[in-house]
């Protein structure tokens, strides 16, 4: 089985997600990975062991992370430990992202960013365990209207998704699962790629080096992306 976790990174006029598809035998090695990334860090840096590997915190120094504020490399060098650890075991990302603004000049009452992106992703989440002859659990970051979106599941499962690629989801078994994410480093890992992966596309990088920074960061991870896309609605 695999197990799809799940995370989100928006602005008001992008929203992007995140799926990192870990295979059941996997998960356990890469949490401790990632585990050993944080513990290293804490070694050479003083970051308490149980720090979380959150995207916008670690590349600008805040809470767990304050402690090395002052020295961008070695943030971006604990980013770029948690990108290879992912790189190292058998994973897939899956990218999806709408233009929100567009969004809402498209539709009067616009459905949220949130419940399109997540109906895409779920989608590509499908196709890619249906590729590979597997069934697949998803795991989420929480949010709210957590029923809302679980209905939603239910509806793909068994009425169909909508849009031009309308079909049931049948690999995705269960419903959606909701935990925090300071309770998973894969959750965590799935707010890394999200998040980088929203700064590269919609925020104007600071200067030439953070825009090298970003790509050699992003270079890490480039070759386990199997889909990415963001809808720009007409």
């Amino acid at each position: 089985m695999l197990l799809a976790y799940v995370d989100e990174s928006y602005t008001r006029d992008r929203y992007y997600m995140a799926a990192l598809l870990v295979p059941d035998h996997q998960a356990v090695s890469l949490a401790r990975a990632l585990d050993e990334v944080v513990v290293e860090a804490s070694r050479v840096y003083g970051i308490t062991p149980s720090a979380e590997l959150h995207g916008t915190d670690l590349l600008h120094g805040n809470r767990d992370w304050e402690p090395i504020k002052k020295m961008p490399r070695a943030r971006i060098g604990v980013y770029h430990a948690a990108f290879q650890a992912i790189a190292d075991h058998e994973v897939a990302i899956i990218l999806r992202g709408v233009c929100s603004d567009l969004l809402r000049r498209r539709y009067a009452t616009p459905y949220p960013p949130h419940q399109h992106v997540l109906a895409h992703l779920l989608e590509r989440v499908d196709d890619y365990a249906k590729a590979v002859d597997q069934h697949v659990l998803v795991i989420a970051d929480e949010v709210g209207q957590q029923g809302e979106y679980r209905q939603d599941l239910r509806t793909y499962q068994t009425v169909g998704t909508n849009g031009w690629r309308a079909r049931r989801l049948e690999q995705i078994v269960d419903t959606l699962h909701f935990t925090p994410s300071h309770s998973s480093r894969l959750i965590q890992a799935a707010d890394l790629l999200a998040f980088l992966h929203h700064r590269i596309q919609a925020v104007a990088p600071q200067d030439e080096r953070a825009m090298r920074a970003n790509e050699a960061l992003w270079q890490r991870i480039a070759g386990r992306i199997v889909h990415q896309h963001c809808w720009t609605p007409r």
